[in-house]
């Protein structure tokens, strides 16, 4: 009894003491726990920038550069609240640090609907907020970067400004209310007195932070809202951006890499001699598979050139039997969610109404299945990092989207402590959620381990390797029930899907954790869209799969958008309807929704006769709406067939709502760019599987969209003074739906399976 009393004790104390920590205030997201290292003539103010005597502003840069001009976009938040010279504003490498942790990815993972506002969800929100301070990541992914750091980075520079204003009117012996700045420069009207930031930096330096530094009005906005040019960009023109594989530390070797070619295999025999007879060559190392990843072998030798030849000679048995994955097919795995579709409706995500009794009473109903295959990453820069193991000390430079994830995942596999590793983060030559895994960097790490003798080794992933060995966008199948009234009002919506959790994987992965509970990401873009259904019941089942699954770009939300997108245009046909006017009905109670498809509709000439082809073949046009990452995109997209009924893209009319436009320039970008990465994917998209072993190698068997077969992309950016919402992945889902609905217009055939291929 008295252990009883103990513990039930210990319990309502701890959850007192829970429950008055989420009543706190959020802790501040302005000040490092250490101090910033600053170079000679730098002076730190707040944790996000340095400022030099030259005026130079070094902006603290926690998020990686993949492509999404995250960079750019962050920059100007601070320089805008600063008043600094934009030409000015350089960027630093961030430490590892609470105040730079990503607060929103995680809070937006909640599986709430958007449209629920009750106390529940609002307190889970701000509980997840407050924990992910305290024990977060630095992870850049979920389109949430903006997002995240649109008030932090507006306040940062904010404070620094008041510092500075403070510093100049102790220095000119005037109030602080007669100072104005701009572009780097303190003034004083009446007096003529002025001084530069970088005159005024160490001053300001000594100066505390201040407190709740009231931020701008758009109205008084100069950076923001601007198509500014991007930061790195003239380092991609001339060539000295550095990615990962432009590592070049002193004394570098290289490695290259062959893993067994069943997924969680093992290496059973090597036989090296003929490889470590060959020139340059210094080493041949096995290597076992690391943070989900499949074990091999690597070849170092001097140059890329001789450690590919080596490995070529380095006779190597594969133990493949006893992999998870033996004798998996992907096929078969497919059919297999379906099957289980067929007596588990899986967790409902949402209900509203009694769906079943809707159906009942239904004039009419209809039904219909899709299915999503596999789909791999195909970055445009192979995996690869270089790490450097010499004395108790491991050096990293890595392109990661969690570099603290990276630090613990090298510490774990070399046996050391995480503050004896130090990462370095490049530019990514392509994310899209793959290198949010650690697999390839902790395999570097022991390979500079092996056969490193304390030289920095740099491994590169042949093409071949990194198709067939990645964590894969989960394959999926979605069934769908309508019902429609004798007037073809839809009165319910039935939607059950089943498919791997690419979180659960993920966390079992990077942290050990069990594959448990629902995983919103499983079943976004089915569940949490803004159409009023009158009653609908949305749910997932979580099959696991042999096959390592992981996020791709837009996630769930990527298969989604073309299961539900089109089914909705089954639905308006079924009823007669004209697609957009059924769609417009079903979001009466979402006028920003409404606001998109109606401008979509407009841009891309909706009820207007669609233009033959410029071989004169017939087109048609598809249209398709979808929320995700808290954007709302609408696409229409006019479509032709060839001779050989190959299916062609000739225009697409892009319409978003992401609330503020920090940078129309970047938009627009990211639209283009998520079209053509969903266009890949819908016309050629998938990765198959036979007895665990990956079919496709190459860019022949697994194809992205080439420069003749891009459309001619229109973006139109809808103006908004809500705060900024996810870009970078918004793009990509409604392209598949919207070009299967076309293709239904020209045709008359329902394309239901992805990639999209016409009978």
């Amino acid at each position: 009894m008295k252990r009883r009393h103990f513990v039930l004790g210990t319990l309502g104390v701890a959850g007192a003491l829970g429950v008055g920590w989420s009543l706190l205030p959020p802790r501040q997201r302005l000040a490092t726990r250490t101090p910033l290292a600053t170079g000679a003539g730098e002076t730190a103010l707040t944790g996000w920038l340095k400022l030099g005597r030259d005026g130079a502003l070094h902006l603290v840069m926690p998020r990686s550069e993949m492509g999404q001009g995250v960079h750019t976009g962050l920059a100007m938040l601070l320089a805008d609240e600063l008043d600094a010279e934009w030409s000015r504003v350089r960027l630093a490498p961030a430490p590892i640090d609470p105040i730079f942790f990503n607060q929103a990815v995680v809070a937006d993972g909640l599986p709430f609907h958007p449209d629920s506002d009750g106390a529940i969800k609002r307190s889970a929100a701000r509980l997840t907020a407050k924990a992910m301070r305290e024990i977060g990541l630095m992870v850049t992914g979920g389109s949430s970067s903006i997002k995240d750091l649109w008030l932090p980075m507006r306040q940062a520079g904010a404070a620094a400004r008041a510092m500075l204003l403070t510093a100049a009117a102790q220095r000119f012996g005037v109030p602080v209310g007669e100072l104005a700045a701009s572009d780097g420069v303190v003034l004083h009207a009446a007096s003529g007195k002025r001084a530069t930031y970088g005159e005024l930096a160490e001053a300001a330096g000594r100066l505390p932070l201040p407190d709740d530094v009231p931020l701008k009005t758009p109205a008084q906005w100069k950076l923001i809202g601007k198509p500014l040019p991007r930061i790195e960009a003239a380092s991609k023109a001339l060539g000295t951006a550095g990615f990962g594989s432009d590592a070049l530390p002193p004394g570098l070797l290289y490695a290259s890499v062959a893993m067994c070619p069943t997924l969680g295999g093992e290496v059973k025999q090597v036989d090296s001699s003929a490889a470590r007879a060959l020139p340059g060559v210094k080493q041949v190392v096995m290597f076992p598979g690391y943070a989900g990843g499949t074990a091999g072998v690597a070849a170092i030798a001097d140059t890329p050139w001789h450690a590919m030849q080596a490995l070529k000679k380095t006779a190597i048995v594969w133990d493949e039997a006893t992999s998870p994955a033996a004798g998996f097919s992907s096929t078969a795995f497919v059919d297999g969610l379906a099957k289980t579709l067929d007596s588990d409706s899986g967790f409902a995500y949402f209900k509203t109404g009694d769906v079943d009794a809707a159906l009942k009473g239904a004039a009419r109903t209809l039904s219909a299945e899709y299915r999503a295959p596999f789909l791999a990453h195909a970055t445009m820069e192979p995996q690869t990092c270089t790490a450097q193991v010499r004395d108790g000390q491991a050096t990293v430079w890595a392109p990661t989207q969690i570099p603290d994830a990276a630090r613990r995942a090298v510490a774990r596999a070399l046996g050391l402590k995480a503050e004896q590793v130090t990462v370095h983060v490049t530019l990514l030559g392509g994310g899209f959620g793959r290198r949010l895994d650690m697999d390839f960097i902790a395999q570097a790490a022991v390979i500079a381990q092996l056969g490193g003798g304390g030289a920095p080794v740099q491994t590169i992933w042949s093409r071949e390797e990194d198709m067939r060995h990645d964590f894969y966008r989960p394959a999926a199948v979605s069934r769908f029930t309508a019902g429609l009234d004798a007037k073809g009002q839809l009165l319910a919506w039935k939607n059950s899907s089943a498919g791997p959790s690419p979180t659960q994987a993920s966390l079992s992965r990077l942290f050990g954790l069990p594959k448990v509970g629902p995983d919103k990401t499983a079943s976004e873009g089915a569940f949490d869209q803004p159409y009023a259904f009158p009653a609908a019941r949305v749910g997932h089942v979580i099959v696991d799969s042999p096959a390592p699954v992981g996020f791709w770009r837009s996630v769930g939300h990527s298969h989604h958008a073309f299961f539900k997108e089109s089914f909705i245009d089954e639905a308006a046909h079924a009823a007669g309807q004209d697609p957009v006017a059924f769609r417009a009905a079903l979001l009466a109670q979402h006028p920003r929704a409404l606001a998109v498809l109606q401008a979509a509709a407009a841009l891309g000439g909706w009820g207007q006769p669609v233009p033959p082809a410029p071989d004169g073949a017939k087109a048609a046009r598809g249209i398709a709406l979808h929320r995700s990452f808290g954007s709302i995109v609408a696409q229409v997209a006019e479509v032709s067939l060839s001779a050989e009924k190959a299916i062609r893209v000739h225009r697409v009319c892009c319409v978003i709502d992401c609330g503020t436009a920090v940078n129309p320039n970047l938009i627009r970008q990211q639209m283009e760019s998520g079209i053509v990465f969903g266009l890949s994917a819908a016309l050629y998209g998938r990765i198959d599987i036979e007895n665990g072993r990956v079919l496709q190698s190459n860019f022949h068997d697994q194809p992205v969209l080439r420069i003749h077969e891009c459309p001619v992309i229109q973006t139109e950016i809808i103006a908004s003074t809500e705060p900024p919402e996810g870009v970078g992945e918004p793009g990509t889902p409604p392209i598949a739906p919207a070009v299967a609905n076309a293709i239904y217009a020209l045709t008359g055939q329902r394309l239901r399976t992805l990639p999209l291929k016409v009978a």
